[in-house]
């Protein structure tokens, strides 16, 4: 896969999924920004696989 079609995927990804996300905005106003920053990479199952998708940069 392309590097430019890989960050075109993420990127739909964020816009589709994570710009108004419910919980991510909902952990950032309890517990703070840095728990749902981990939260989104950690436990979200887009976050997962944004990650999944990033590692084929590598």
């Amino acid at each position: 896969m392309e590097r430019k079609q890989i960050f075109n995927e993420v990127e739909e990804l964020l816009n589709h999924y994570c710009e108004e996300c419910f919980l991510y905005k909902h952990h950032k106003a309890e517990k703070g920004r840095l728990y749902a920053h981990k939260f989104c990479i950690s436990k979200c199952t887009v976050g997962e696989k944004i990650k999944a998708i990033g590692s084929k940069l590598s």
